[in-house]
């Protein structure tokens, strides 16, 4: 083998202090001669591949391998490398020049199935906010026409007699009142089954709420109550009206109900 590159001697230098539990290795003399045998015996590949040299053993050993580039193949130090990079690879970690492993939630996969949960909850917030602007207007229109609609005045009137039901109220009319022109609406309820000749009547819009209270309504001598009322002076919907027998004592005594509807 060829006479060998030798270390430069340097300057004696305080050593460094030790740090507690450090394993202490082997330096590498500064005025050895660096061969083979040197290297194998010093186990200088091991400790330059672990980070265990010190820097200026470093700097020696890189600038004998650039001096005597066949020493790497007689050393084996190749077949090291493809080792450590086996052991990198079957644990799982990136090998150096591998760009790291992204995050979760930047894979594609991921990435797409946020990307669609995210325009599936766009375009529901959009419908949902049409839906209630679409909502908001028509209750503002309704609300406008009930405060400015005028009463009508009826062009026809009609007679309606109701019997009316005896055991509980029905949500299906059995008079349709007004249509394409308001009418004046005259019921007569058939109460003349009833003990009762006053009643309180009470007029409800169904699913929503009560409209007016008429107190002691008196059956004529055939038995009937009558209401008179214009068409245009409801909203259109269906009305359930009440009627209740009153005591002499003001008691009231639930005694029929019918249904009527009333159009636009």
């Amino acid at each position: 083998m060829q006479q060998l590159a030798t270390l430069n001697p340097q300057p004696a230098a305080s050593p460094a202090p030790a740090r507690p539990g450090a394993t202490m290795l082997p330096s590498v003399p500064a005025s050895h001669a660096m061969d083979r045998e040197f290297i194998e015996r010093n186990q200088i590949v091991e400790r330059y591949l672990a980070g265990r040299l010190p820097l200026k053993g470093a700097q020696d050993f890189e600038a004998f391998c650039r001096q005597n580039p066949q020493l790497l193949d007689e050393l084996g130090l190749s077949s090291r490398v493809h080792q450590g990079l086996r052991l990198l690879e079957a644990g799982g970690i990136a090998l150096p020049w591998e760009p790291a492993a992204p995050a979760w939630w930047a894979k594609l996969p991921y990435f797409l199935g946020l990307a669609l949960l995210a325009a599936a909850l766009g375009i529901l917030a959009l419908v949902l906010d049409s839906r209630l602007a679409q909502r908001s207007h028509a209750l503002a229109l309704e609300q406008r026409l009930a405060f400015e609609q005028p009463l009508q005045p009826a062009t026809s009137t009609g007679q309606f007699p109701i019997v009316p039901s005896r055991t509980a109220p029905s949500r299906s009319p059995v008079a349709v009142v007004g249509g394409s022109q308001t009418q004046m609406a005259d019921f007569k309820i058939d109460m003349s089954w009833s003990k009762y000749t006053a009643y309180r009547v009470s007029i409800d819009r169904i699913d929503q709420g009560r409209v007016e209270v008429l107190y002691h309504q008196l059956r004529d001598s055939n038995g009937i109550v009558r209401l008179a009322l214009n068409s245009s002076a409801l909203g259109p919907g269906d009305y359930q009206i009440t009627l209740e027998g009153l005591t002499p004592f003001g008691d009231v005594i639930p005694q029929a109900w019918t249904t009527v509807g009333i159009r636009h």
